[in-house]
């Protein structure tokens, strides 16, 4: 009786033993599963560039300031994969009151190797608008057959809303002025919703939008430059780069970059 009695707590005790080792193998298996379909995406689903480029989209470009350092440009523009190439750059020439540190360099060096090229402005919204805009021109000078300039808007420094908005028309006003060419906003979805919104729908957008398939959400209006990613990779630039595509569809871009 007493053998029994140990026999029978002993097949209590297994039963519950054996289904959790079951279940145990089982979520295994199933993450072991996970691991492969995501290494068969990371490995098959991105381009030579480091990152899932979207589809349906012809004209690619990035965007470079001081902070990818000394670029070598022979290396960038050498054929890297071959379903994309790079169409344009756009090269950072201010921000606030100061010069971008490389971009002489870079704007140099980009009519040497025939890029489609343009240049933006980094905003400050508690700084003067105009003066601005004015360091942005002294710098850049001419954009003939360039793309057009770019102000670029992330931030509210504790800006107040409305000051925000009438010192960034300020900019753009001037640059418009000089150029004879609406300048392009620059932005992100949710900053766009929340500071620019109709006040701003005019203007040509670029619209910073990371981590989606096949365009940005989020927003209502048109839009011309999408920048999908941050975290590209190319030859020649040791750090990561800001990846953007253009729609042809909805494009201010002169017609020999859109192939419109």
């Amino acid at each position: 009786m007493t053998t029994n009695k140990r026999k029978k707590r002993k097949t209590k005790q297994d039963i519950p033993t054996r289904g959790r080792w079951k279940w145990f193998g089982l979520g295994i298996c199933f993450a072991i599963l996970i691991g492969i379909a995501l290494i068969n995406h990371a490995l098959f689903n991105r381009s030579h560039f480091g990152i899932s480029m979207p589809a349906g989209y012809h004209m690619h470009g990035i965007d470079v300031s001081q902070y990818q350092g000394k670029i070598d440009w022979d290396k960038l523009c050498s054929p890297q994969d071959s379903d994309i190439h790079i169409s344009f750059v756009y090269m950072r020439a201010t921000m606030g009151m100061r010069q971008d540190k490389r971009f002489k360099e870079n704007w140099k060096a980009t009519a040497e190797h025939h890029l489609k090229r343009g240049a933006y402005l980094y905003f400050h919204p508690n700084k003067d608008g105009e003066k601005q805009a004015a360091l942005f021109i002294k710098n850049v000078g001419s954009l003939a057959g360039c793309l057009p300039p770019v102000v670029d808007i992330e931030k509210t420094h504790r800006t107040d809303k409305n000051v925000l908005k009438k010192r960034l028309q300020a900019c753009l006003n001037a640059l418009h002025n000089y150029y004879g060419i609406r300048p392009i906003i620059y932005t992100y979805t949710t900053f766009y919703r929340d500071y620019l919104g109709e006040s701003f729908d005019s203007y040509p957008l670029w619209i910073a939008h990371y981590e989606r398939d096949d365009k940005p959400d989020y927003i209502q209006r048109k839009w011309d430059i999408w920048q999908h990613s941050e975290r590209g990779r190319i030859a020649g630039v040791t750090e990561f780069v800001d990846f953007n595509v253009l729609n042809c569809d909805n494009s201010i871009m002169p017609c020999e970059v859109c192939g419109n």
